[in-house]
């Protein structure tokens, strides 16, 4: 038997906070804004943790933006326990993707 395909579903459909930002350069952006992107990334998780709402996952640089992902149970109640942080970075212009169960159920919050 092959456990790989007997993986029980999950309990609850996983939404996502998915939010973007503008970097300085068409690239990776400087080492300041990376810092400051991986500051508020573990800051997130922190708080995303202590709130019991989901996980932090991680980041992508690449093309002059960052790419900061989340995901839970419930997108609004992830996005409104890491708002304060995301609006507190800088880079502009910003926005957030708010992901149902759906893709067909997104929304978008500018930052």
């Amino acid at each position: 038997m092959d456990t790989l395909f007997d993986l029980p579903e999950p309990e609850t459909p996983e939404q996502a906070v998915i939010a973007h930002y503008r970097l300085s350069d068409d690239q990776y952006g400087s080492p300041a804004e990376r810092e400051a992107i991986y500051d508020a990334e573990r800051a997130m998780t922190s708080a995303v943790q202590e709130a019991g709402v989901g996980e932090v996952d991680g980041n992508e640089f690449g093309v002059g933006e960052a790419v900061l992902y989340a995901y839970g149970a419930n997108a609004t109640t992830l996005f409104k326990v890491m708002e304060a942080t995301l609006r507190s970075l800088p880079f502009r212009p910003a926005y957030v993707v708010l992901r149902n169960e759906s893709r067909e159920a997104e929304s978008r919050v500018d930052l």
